[in-house]
């Protein structure tokens, strides 16, 4: 910045502000450098993403199968009209709906729970507590494959760890392969524990962050733990619980690949994601067909993604008016 006189009055130094900006890339065509670095990253963006979710919208509109050789043809809204509004084949698609909202809930919840009481456990100071960090998180390292192929050999109705346990107290039970909702409720276990350890480390992060200070004066003030947690701990993790509450929400409604592999394609147990990939890929009744019906599927995901839209778009109004409320 600098001040240079102008003239008027002598006794009134009249002066002007010039700023001088400087620029990494200076002028001319060194000032495109930084468009020309985010180029590549832009274009792969709109071929790995934008392309294909723009592709999914179009063929929402088609008969498309997937299949060589057979012509696609426009049907507009049919495929809409057919997944939300016609026949029995609507009643379950609404059911899955729901079912996915269900699922959701439980799975968010109690995930953001044990994860936050995780992450408060392990952020003081105890014996083995990397050796817990490691052992909570380590399912989430795992392949959803792996992770369910490994609960469905514990929840085997006959001979596995899970009915052998149970038959100690007189219990019986058909774990995975029982009435729909005790399938269902499995499924919920399985994500929790195989998701609960992502939300236990976001939430250790934000810990860490929180100045040690503000503990040590609200501790001279006489505050006990419950009011270090609720006055000190819980308004500073708004970034991390923001965080966590939209990673849950979205992920256990997009999930669906836990059911494919703990009890595949059942009545009462499929939720959206799954009726996607099922419609998608001829998969029915545990067996696969021919009758791929991509539009079909393509039309279902639509539906998913506008489910998922209005989920995030509400829990970030939310956490936007939490957030100014707790921290400004």
């Amino acid at each position: 910045m600098r001040e240079s006189p102008t003239g008027g009055n002598p006794g009134i130094p009249h002066t002007t502000t010039v700023i001088h900006r400087s620029y990494l890339f200076a002028r001319g065509w060194r000032s495109a450098t930084p468009v020309l670095l985010l180029l590549p990253g832009f274009l792969l963006y709109l071929v790995m993403a934008v392309g294909p979710s723009l592709a999914t919208a179009v063929y929402s509109f088609t008969d498309a199968t997937g299949i060589r050789g057979i012509a696609i043809n426009w049907i507009g809204f049919e495929n809409y009209d057919e997944f939300l509004l016609r026949g029995a084949a609507s009643r379950d698609n609404i059911a899955a709906l729901r079912r996915t909202v269900y699922f959701c809930l439980f799975v968010t919840v109690i995930q953001f729970g044990i994860g936050l009481l995780f992450a408060v456990l392990l952020n003081q100071k105890i014996r083995g507590k990397k050796f817990f960090r490691t052992l909570f998180f380590m399912p989430v390292i795992l392949g959803v494959a792996i992770q369910g192929l490994i609960w469905k050999l514990f929840l085997l109705p006959r001979g596995g760890p899970a009915a052998e346990f149970f038959q100690l107290f007189g219990w019986t039970s058909e774990l995975l392969g029982g009435q729909p909702r005790q399938a269902f409720a499995w499924v919920i276990v399985v994500q929790i524990w195989a998701n609960a350890g992502i939300t236990m480390v976001i939430f250790l992060a934000g810990m860490q962050t929180i100045p040690n200070e503000l503990y040590e004066a609200a501790r001279i003030d006489g505050a006990g733990k419950w009011q270090l947690f609720r006055n000190v701990t819980w308004p500073l993790l708004t970034p991390a619980v923001n965080t966590n509450l939209l990673l849950n929400i979205i992920g256990s409604l997009q999930a669906w690949q836990l059911f494919l592999v703990l009890i595949g394609y059942r009545p009462g147990t499929q939720v959206l994601g799954y009726l996607v990939f099922a419609e998608g890929f001829g998969q029915t009744s545990g067996s696969v067909s021919s009758a791929f019906r991509q539009g079909y599927a393509a039309a279902a995901s639509i539906a998913l993604f506008i489910l998922v839209l209005v989920f995030a778009l509400v829990t970030h109004a939310w956490l936007s008016r939490r957030e100014k409320r707790y921290i400004g």
